[in-house]
């Protein structure tokens, strides 16, 4: 199991969330500051199937606007191992 954290702009958030969902991810999402100019950001959490990784990694990207300026990124995504999980 794996724990993918995505820092996305705030604008991207809802089609991102939103296509996640669509194809039966949990997600959770948190609103967050940071990088430069400390703009909007979120961070979306889901937790996903080793082997599901690459669809959601494949997903973010093409729910993500095109970039604008070569230095400002749209999101960044980073894969937890999961040791333990459990829903109560």
């Amino acid at each position: 199991m794996k724990m993918l954290v995505a820092i996305l702009q705030d604008e991207d958030t809802d089609s991102v969330t939103h296509a996640l969902t669509d194809v039966g991810f949990s997600v959770t999402r948190i609103a967050s500051t940071g990088g430069f100019l400390r703009q909007g950001k979120s961070t979306v959490m889901v937790g996903i199937p080793d082997e599901m990784v690459d669809q959601a990694i494949h997903i973010i990207n093409k729910n993500c606007a095109p970039r604008i300026e070569p230095v400002l990124k749209r999101a960044t995504v980073f894969v937890l191992n999961v040791e333990h999980f459990e829903q109560i």
